[in-house]
């Protein structure tokens, strides 16, 4: 059986815990001055404060050229990177801020990077170019298999391995952030290498380059999203990536696949989402996914529909497939998988509706998948039909390590 991760605790109650700690800390006010300072070498405001905002951040430094606030109702003009200590929390949230802009020039990348805490909730984070008054574009970073273009660079959020608390991100818009700056680079917009039980819940999700990617770091709860027209992957969960949900979002015209798991993923349960119109594929198993689950989701108008790939010991049922190259698809390195009650609609070549390389029939199990055609017609997908053709796997994905 494939254990699946649970969730303790609702959102709601976990926003109560934290407007009720920030309210503490706002009548206690930072402990020192000296928990913020604008650090010149890293061109960064360092924040070891157990608790800080973007307000607390002005009044002390009281320097416009760093951070100012454009508007009353809550607009602000951020022109450094932020890193946020061992220890400490920033909170960014409708109680001062409603959009938080950060200058992308076209040759600075300021991060925000978190070794404690980070909560957003309920505002809006871009870059923005003041020289075009508009957001930063990265239109000239490309990737292709190892094939890569350095882009534009433009601001990204990281929390990084070993943070001592999360980085969650709630209600809100988070849009034209990270570049291709190669692999390994680290720079591709919103990223986890740390934060164990992060949540990343109700968010508009948009123009990233990679709109989230993880590495090696598990509990996380991804809900309720809107994940669109980012520049490569949509969701990429990577690199020992475990305990993971993925439930409930709408991912769909992303520039490769909607939801990839690839690298010794385990125990991500995918359930309930809305994949469509993606570049590549909606969802993929990927280099030794094992133990995990995709079920109840929804996918449509891909080159290819579901693919596990070099993976083992997972189960994928109760999924509809429609109006794609293909329906699911298993490769002959894939074992100990079970395929079932999946059903699959309006697949011009019936064969590539459930296919497989040789010898997954009898290292894999599959039953009560369908075919229907656009006319209603149904087939059951037999091993006959399903040892009729499998398409591979490219290499993009063989080498997507970032």
């Amino acid at each position: 059986m494939v254990l699946l991760p649970a969730l303790k605790g609702t959102l709601s109650q976990i926003q109560i815990v934290d407007a009720q700690e920030q309210q503490r800390q706002q009548q206690q006010g930072t402990e020192s001055d000296s928990c913020i300072i604008y650090d010149s070498n890293e061109n960064a405001i360092r924040i070891s404060c157990r608790y800080a905002s973007l307000t607390d951040i002005d009044t002390q430094l009281q320097n416009p050229d760093l951070l100012h606030k454009e508007t009353i109702d809550g607009v602000w003009l951020l022109n450094a990177g932020i890193i946020v200590e061992e220890g400490a929390t920033l909170y960014i949230n409708s109680t001062d801020t409603s959009w938080l802009r950060i200058v992308a020039d076209g040759e600075i990348a300021y991060p925000i990077l978190v070794s404690g805490s980070l909560k957003i909730d309920s505002i809006k984070v871009t870059s923005w170019n003041p020289n075009t008054n508009n957001y930063g574009l990265t239109d000239d970073s490309d990737r292709n298999g190892r094939d890569v273009a350095i882009g534009t660079p433009r601001p990204y959020i990281t929390i990084q391995t070993g943070a001592t608390g999360t980085m969650d991100i709630t209600n809100s818009e988070i849009a034209y952030l990270g570049y291709e700056a190669g692999y390994g680079a680290g720079r591709t917009g919103l990223r986890y290498e740390g934060g164990e039980g992060s949540i990343i819940k109700g968010n508009n999700i948009h123009d990233l380059w990679f709109a989230l990617y993880t590495r090696g770091v598990g509990g996380l709860v991804v809900e309720d999203n809107h994940v669109h027209n980012n520049g490569h992957y949509g969701l990429d969960p990577h690199t020992g990536t475990h305990d993971m949900i993925i439930r409930n979002n709408t991912v769909h015209d992303n520039g490769s696949t909607g939801i990839i798991c690839s690298l010794d993923c385990y125990k991500i349960t995918i359930e309930d989402n809305k994949v469509y119109n993606n570049t590549k594929w909606g969802i993929m198993f990927s280099r030794n996914m094992s133990d995990s689950v995709a079920r109840n989701n929804i996918v449509s108008n891909e080159l290819r529909g579901i693919i596990v790939s070099e993976s083992h010991n997972n189960e994928v049922y109760n999924n509809t497939v429609s109006s794609s190259g293909s329906g699911i698809e298993v490769d002959e390195d894939s074992y100990e998988n079970i395929i079932h009650d999946n059903i699959v609609i309006d697949i011009s070549n019936p064969s590539d509706a459930l296919s497989i390389e040789n010898g997954v029939v009898e290292q894999n199990t599959f039953y009560s998948n369908v075919l229907f055609d656009m006319d209603g017609n149904r087939t059951d997908l037999d091993e006959e039909s399903m040892r009729a053709g499998f398409s591979g796997v490219d290499s993009d994905n063989r080498n997507n390590n970032d």
